[in-house]
């Protein structure tokens, strides 16, 4: 191993503040979790928009270690971009084989020292991938120790894609569509064979096919309907909820489970919305209703959405008279992909506010900065997050930890 650069240890202590840290899923072609890809600010020191890629990677690293794979990734596969200086001097050993794929980037030279500190991490059992793949490539030389091939979805043809399978299509190859934007995108990769896939479309609100409805969603868009008008009908809503069994248990049961936090056992749905009062009810049904509506949907879309709730109703303090309607606009940012439905037709069905409403079409709102805040944090874009971060008067580690809190207690309120 070189001595170029000191390796960071499983030891380090932890520094001051907290390490930023963003993750993107990865999905198969059943929409299944499969991994994420580790995205973490690339400087030590307390700043954003550094270009250093070497420090960038030995930053991944440290959190990572720190941090815990299990804690980022649960038993998801994790992956993590390598430049040549982390592959010369074997970093990655530090972590172990079984859970992640080494992602080289398309700045790392194919030359005979990276050939060679390739084969070795092959030998030791890690799984490499070649990142940002694009027809022509200059990494041809790694293409026969690659386990993965991720395709840059943005730079290449769906034709140039399908010649890129077809020139290295070999037993124990996969490829993987990145920067997957639009379910056009989802669909073509999907015909042309691609095993993964990656990108905004699974995160960002997108407008869908329109399909039949079934008796379960009518049910959920009623009472969230319901729970969004200006005055709660506290009667018809316990109406509601007592017309579907499993409803009422799935209420029940959360509300009286560790993540709701209640000191007093909740032992009926009358009870429920005596204790919660008219503010807790709208939240903690329409987070029930997502739930159990959505029983069908990646865990991954609804554990987002919930962890988006959660984030921007701990902004409610940065933002005037935005305290209930921050927890439905994380909420509703991907309920029209959770339940298949246009998002157009389901903020017809949900009266959700004028500012709900214009944040998720896009437009001006005076929720926009806490919901782009959540966005930018999801993708690593660390300069937008700094500047949204400004604009709310929040430091930067606030951000990470509201993030981390509001993703654990996604985690907690998904347990089965």
């Amino acid at each position: 191993m070189s001595n170029a650069a000191a390796a960071p240890s499983p030891q380090s202590p932890t520094p001051q503040g907290v390490r930023f840290v963003a993750r993107q899923p990865i999905f198969d072609r059943q929409r299944r979790l499969f991994g994420y890809e580790l995205l973490f600010r690339d400087s030590w020191v307390n700043s954003f928009g550094a270009t250093d890629a070497d420090l960038a990677c030995k930053t991944t690293l440290d959190s990572t270690l720190l941090m815990g794979l299990e804690f980022l990734c649960e038993k998801s596969i994790a992956f993590i971009n390598c430049t040549r200086d982390t592959l010369l001097n074997e970093y990655m050993t530090l972590l172990p084989r079984e859970h992640v794929v080494l992602e080289i980037l398309e700045t790392v030279p194919p030359d005979d020292e990276v050939v060679e500190a390739c084969k070795k991490l092959r030998s030791a059992g890690y799984r490499l991938a070649l990142d940002d793949f694009i027809a022509n490539d200059p990494r041809s030389a790694l293409i026969p120790l690659a386990d993965m091939i991720k395709v840059d979805w943005m730079a290449v043809t769906p034709a140039q894609c399908r010649q890129i399978m077809k020139d290295h299509n070999r037993p124990n190859l996969v490829f993987l569509a990145e920067k997957i934007e639009t379910p056009a995108d989802f669909q073509t990769a999907l015909d042309l064979g691609c095993h993964y896939f990656q990108g905004y479309f699974f995160q960002k609100p997108v407008i869908l096919h329109t399909r039949a409805i079934s008796p379960l969603q009518i049910h959920a868009l009623q009472l969230l309907r319901e729970v969004s008008q200006p005055s709660v009908d506290m009667e018809e809503v316990e109406r509601q909820i007592k017309t579907d069994a499993s409803l009422c248990y799935r209420l029940l049961r959360y509300l009286n489970s560790s993540a709701f936090f209640f000191h007093a056992e909740i032992r009926s749905i009358r009870h429920a919305l005596a204790v919660l009062g008219e503010k807790q009810i709208r939240k903690w049904v329409a987070l029930v209703v997502t739930l159990h509506a959505g029983a069908g949907a990646s865990t991954e879309l609804i554990r987002t959405a919930l962890t988006r709730a959660k984030f921007c109703e701990a902004l409610a303090p940065q933002v005037a008279n935005g305290s209930e309607d921050l927890f439905f606009l994380g909420l509703m940012s991907l309920l029209d992909v959770i339940l298949e439905l246009p998002l157009a037709e389901l903020l017809e069905r949900v009266p959700v506010s004028n500012a709900i409403k214009a944040a998720l079409l896009g437009e001006a709102s005076p929720l926009s900065a806490p919901f782009e805040l959540v966005l930018a944090q999801e993708s690593g874009n660390w300069l937008q997050m700094k500047e949204l971060a400004t604009q709310l008067h929040l430091e930067d580690e606030q951000v990470s930890s509201l993030y981390w809190q509001a993703a654990a207690w996604a985690k907690e309120a998904c347990q089965p």
